[in-house]
């Protein structure tokens, strides 16, 4: 028999539809929450659908979707950035995938933290124990991962609340005028092309901050603090793109003015509250060697 679980709704999430809440706690697709709730969900132990509106404090019991194949521990190298008995931070390099999926089933970040780390193991989503957020393959820098099955659901909490602060360095195209500025435009998967996100009406709510840090003069780019109050599927990439400004190295999205080894956006730092103590955290990730070659060669 197909195993439920329960998850309480978060004041972040009071009033939302169902299908949201559960994509955001269980971090799926829209669409995968609605098959979950298709599948047959309750509210506070009342039949629900995928449209209803959910209130903060409300239990939701609702079967997960079919575990990915287990994961299977390997090597895979990274550093620690933060480490207690209920969390870690860790630095991801570029170019290594963060948890198996298509095309992807060895080498990722979540086979080497559970090889590190074997109590991860049962920890949050399966094939990806532990694991609170994710980064694209090309982004580099800090992922906050929870030990505990407490810590993790808070964790995932805080995030969901956007309580988490998570703070980017980006080297994007052309001089960026403004000192600071808020990109607000929804985001789904580009019509025209499945594998790309694209700011879309209708799609789901999105807000990028970005504050100027200096400005390349001679090469006409700009080094930029950006910080996420939502987490969408290529949410920085899409933001810059659409203002004009795409991310250095982002071929998929615009960018072609310079060469340099991959995208220029690296996870810098994360703030959030200690799952246990309550005590504000702020870990940092240094900028890795590639990038700061990159910001050399334009100095």
């Amino acid at each position: 028999m197909a195993r439920q679980i329960e998850l309480e709704v978060p004041a972040g999430l009071d009033g939302e539809r169902l299908d949201k809440v559960v994509a955001s706690l269980l971090d799926l697709s829209r669409s995968q929450a609605s098959l979950v709730a298709q599948a047959g969900v309750t509210v506070d132990g009342i039949d629900a659908g995928a449209s209803d509106r959910v209130a903060a404090g409300a239990v939701i019991r609702c079967v997960p979707p079919e575990a990915s194949p287990a994961l299977e521990p390997e090597p895979v190298e990274f550093e620690v950035l933060y480490e207690d008995e209920a969390m870690l931070v860790v630095d991801k390099p570029a170019e290594v995938v963060v948890h198996p999926g298509a095309g992807q089933a060895r080498g990722t970040l979540a086979a080497g933290l559970l090889h590190r780390f074997p109590e991860l193991e049962g920890v949050g989503d399966a094939g990806r124990w532990g694991l609170v957020h994710r980064l694209d393959r090309e982004t580099s820098g800090a992922i906050v991962v929870g030990r505990t099955h407490q810590a993790f659901a808070l964790l995932r909490a805080q995030l969901a609340e956007r309580e988490m602060r998570r703070i980017y360095t980006a080297i994007v195209e052309g001089r960026m005028e403004a000192a600071t500025g808020t990109v607000d435009a929804p985001i789904a998967r580009d019509p025209a092309r499945p594998t790309r996100r694209a700011v879309v009406a209708g799609g789901r709510p999105a807000r990028t901050h970005y504050e100027v840090i200096r400005h390349f003069e001679k090469v006409d780019h700009s080094l930029l603090a950006v910080s996420l109050e939502t987490g969408r599927t290529h949410q920085i990439r899409v933001h810059m793109s659409a203002i004009g400004h795409p991310v250095a190295g982002d071929r998929s999205y615009g960018a072609t003015r310079l060469s340099v080894p991959r995208i220029c956006l690296h996870a810098a730092r994360v703030e959030l509250d200690h799952p246990l103590t309550g005590e504000r955290l702020n870990v940092e990730a240094p900028l890795p060697s590639d990038l700061e070659a990159v910001l050399r060669g334009l100095s």
